[in-house]
């Protein structure tokens, strides 16, 4: 059994406070972390690869899988849009002698985190506070009004839960933020082999 079976790594962000970069950073550091890659049911986008960037799936297929209880955490993001992570897909990356990483929205992570209680680190980034996030939002260009104002409403209540996750990291400048979940990880995975060692 590998020292890794059952260790998740959670990090979870409302949009905009950056989890993205700091879980590729994560990524190129620790060779014994894989992605997890999550199920949707919308279409690929322009150079998305199912199984790869996402385990593309129709709407009545990912039902099935619910009602099979295949899904370590999912939601219906938006009418008939799912997502979810697949317990499936934690088994394959756990097979390979490795930890998966879940770059999933705060609701998910509660999910996940409720069901593996002992085995995971949840990291919370935040933003330097919603002003900066509504922003940087902004500058992307890519929303409405409209979407602006629902994603700003949405991170303001997602920040409420983060007294919910084992740490708390502001992301007020990337690089210093990027270390500290570096300090965190190392950690974990310093735990994990301890606690294989004891085991054996």
């Amino acid at each position: 059994m590998s020292f890794y079976y059952q260790k998740i790594l959670i990090i979870t962000a409302p949009s905009g406070a950056g989890k993205t970069s700091i879980t590729k950073h994560l990524m190129k550091k620790f060779p014994q972390l894989a992605f997890s890659i999550s199920a949707a049911t919308r279409s690929p986008r322009n150079n998305e690869v199912n199984g790869l960037d996402y385990h593309f799936m129709s709407e009545e297929t990912f039902q099935d899988k619910i009602k099979n209880k295949e899904f370590a955490e999912w939601e219906m993001v938006y009418e008939g849009k799912y997502y979810g992570t697949l317990k499936a897909e934690l088994e394959r990356i756990w097979a390979n002698k490795q930890i998966p990483v879940l770059d999933i929205d705060v609701k998910g992570a509660l999910h996940v985190q409720k069901q593996y209680p002992i085995n995971t680190l949840s990291v919370f980034i935040e933003p330097p506070s919603v002003a900066e996030l509504k922003k940087r939002l902004e500058s992307r260009g890519t929303e409405t009004e409209q979407s602006l104002t629902a994603r700003v409403n949405k991170a303001s209540y997602e920040i409420s839960f983060k007294s919910h996750f084992d740490k708390v990291i502001v992301n007020d400048e990337l690089n210093k933020a990027c270390a500290e979940a570096e300090t965190l990880v190392n950690n974990f995975i310093g735990q994990a082999l301890q606690e294989g060692h004891k085991n054996d």
